[in-house]
C-alpha cells in the first residue's frame, strides 16, 4: 500500500486514481512506441533485403557480400548486452534509445560517402552496433509500461504495439522494392538515411520513463539469474528454436529457386508468413492467455518441427509450403510474445535491459552466426532438404529444453532486489 506525505496509508480512492492515471498515461504513450516499432522494422525491411543488391552494384564479390551481411549477426553477439547494461545501470533507457537511433542515422549518412569494401564494412558495422541497442531497450521500457502490479505483461496491448513492426517491415519491403526498381539501386543509401531519420524522429517522441523505485538500488547480478535452471533451459530453448529458423531466413528463398519457383512465388510465400505474423500480433489478446508462456514455448517448438519437416519433405507442393508459412504465426509471433513475457518475469527491475539483451544475443546473435555458417556447409555437402530436416531436429531439441524449463519454473519469478 502506498503512503501519503505523513506516512499514513493513502486512501483507496487515491490509489485507484493513481492507477487509472498511470493506465491512461501508458495508453497515450503506446502510439509512440508503435511508431518507433514501425520505423525500426521498416528500416530493417529496407536494409536486409536490398543491401546485398547495393553491395553487388558497388562491384563486391559474393564472398565479400556474405562477409558484410554476416556483420549483423556478429554485432548482435555483444552490442545488445552493452546497451542493456547501460540501461540497467543508468536507468535512462529512453535517452539511450534516442542515442542509439542518432548513432544509426549518423552511420547511415556515412554510407553516402563510401564505395570501397573496407569502408563500407566499417560503416555498416557501426550501423549495426548502433541499431542493436534499440530493440532490447525499447522492449524493456515497453514491458515495464504494460506490466501489471504482479509483473504480468498485458498481451493484447503488447500485440497491438508490436504488430506495427511487422506492418512496417512488409510495407517497406514492398515499397522500396518498387522504388529501387524504378530509380535504380544506386540511391539505396539515401533511402537508408531517410528511414533512420524517421526512426530517430520516432525515438525523440517517446515519453521519458525512469523506474524510480529501482534507481537507487544496486543492479542485480544477471549471471546469478542466468544460472537458475528455469532461466538456463529457457534460453537453451530459445537458442534452438531460432537456430532452426536461420535455415528459413538465410536459405529458404534459395531453396525455392532450386525447386523451380519463380520470384513472384517466392515473394508471395514470404508475404503469407508475414501476414500470419501480423494476424497473430493483432489478435494476441484473444489467443495468448489460453496458455502460460512456458507452455507456449513447447507448442512453438513442436509447430516449428512440423513446419520445417513439411518444408523439407513437401517443398515440391505449393500448398504444403503455404501451410508451412502460415505456421509463422506460431513459430515466430507466439514465440516472440512468450519470450518477452518470460524475460520480463525472469529479469525484473534493473535487470530487465540485460535480460532483453541476452534474449537478442543468445536468441538471435549466436544462432545467426552458427546457423549461417553451419547451414551453408550442410547445403554444400548434403543439399537443402537436409538443412530443413536438421532444422526440424533442432526444434525437437528446443521442445525438450522448453519442457525442462517449465518443470524447473518457479512461480512467481525470482525475488531479486531490483
Amino acid at each position: 500500500m502506498s503512503a501519503g506525505p505523513a506516512g499514513d496509508p493513502a486512501p483507496a480512492g487515491a490509489s485507484a486514481g493513481a492507477a487509472s492515471a498511470a493506465s491512461a498515461a501508458s495508453a497515450g504513450a503506446l502510439p509512440r512506441f508503435a511508431a518507433l516499432s514501425g520505423c525500426y522494422f521498416a528500416a530493417i525491411g529496407l536494409f536486409n533485403p536490398y543491401a546485398p543488391l547495393w553491395f553487388q552494384h558497388l562491384g563486391f564479390s559474393t564472398l565479400v557480400i556474405g562477409a558484410i551481411v554476416s556483420l549483423q549477426s556478429w554485432t548482435r553477439v555483444l552490442a545488445p548486452y552493452a546497451w542493456g547494461w547501460l540501461g540497467d545501470h543508468g536507468g535512462k533507457r529512453v535517452e539511450l534509445i534516442r542515442l542509439a537511433a542518432l548513432g544509426a542515422l549518423l552511420s547511415a549518412l556515412g554510407l553516402l560517402g563510401v564505395e570501397a569494401a573496407v569502408p563500407v564494412a566499417l560503416v555498416t558495422s557501426l550501423l549495426f552496433l548502433a541499431n542493436g541497442g534499440v530493440v532490447p531497450l525499447y522492449e524493456a521500457v515497453l514491458a515495464h509500461l504494460l506490466s501489471s502490479r504482479d509483473g504480468v505483461i498485458d498481451p493484447a496491448r503488447y500485440g497491438r504495439v508490436r504488430v506495427w513492426g511487422s506492418v512496417g517491415f512488409i510495407a517497406s519491403v514492398v515499397l522500396f522494392g518498387a522504388l529501387l526498381e524504378w530509380v535504380g539501386i544506386a540511391v539505396f543509401p539515401y533511402f537508408v538515411a531517410v528511414m533512420n531519420a524517421l526512426m530517430l524522429a520516432a525515438a525523440l517522441r517517446l515519453p521519458s520513463a525512469r523506474e524510480e523505485a529501482h534507481h537507487d538500488a544496486p543492479a542485480p547480478a544477471v549471471l546469478r539469474l542466468l544460472k537458475r535452471p528455469a532461466v538456463a533451459w529457457f534460453f537453451a530453448s530459445v537458442f534452438f528454436t531460432v537456430l532452426a529458423h536461420t535455415s528459413l531466413y538465410a536459405f529458404f528463398s534459395l531453396y525455392l529457386v532450386q525447386l523451380g519457383y519463380g520470384k513472384t512465388a517466392v515473394g508471395a510465400l514470404w508475404a503469407v508468413a508475414v501476414a500470419a505474423e501480423i494476424a497473430f500480433f493483432w489478435s494476441q489478446g484473444r489467443w495468448f492467455p489460453a496458455l502460460r508462456p512456458p507452455a507456449w514455448l513447447q507448442v512453438v517448438a513442436l509447430a516449428t518441427a512440423l513446419r520445417f519437416a513439411a518444408i523439407a519433405g513437401g517443398g515440391a507442393w505449393a500448398a504444403v509450403l503455404v501451410l508451412a508459412q502460415l505456421l509463422h504465426a506460431v513459430t515466430f509471433a507466439a514465440h516472440h510474445a512468450a519470450c518477452i513475457a518470460l524475460v520480463h518475469r525472469h529479469f525484473p527491475g534493473r535487470a530487465r535491459g540485460r535480460g532483453q539483451a541476452l534474449y537478442t544475443t543468445l536468441g538471435y546473435g549466436i544462432p545467426g552466426v552458427l546457423g549461417g555458417i553451419g547451414g551453408g556447409w550442410l547445403i554444400e555437402h548434403l543439399g537443402f532438404a537436409a538443412l530443413f530436416w536438421a532444422a526440424a531436429l533442432c526444434a525437437l531439441v528446443s521442445w525438450a529444453c522448453a519442457r525442462r524449463s517449465a518443470r524447473c519454473d518457479e512461480a512467481p519469478g525470482p525475488a531479486t532486489a531490483a
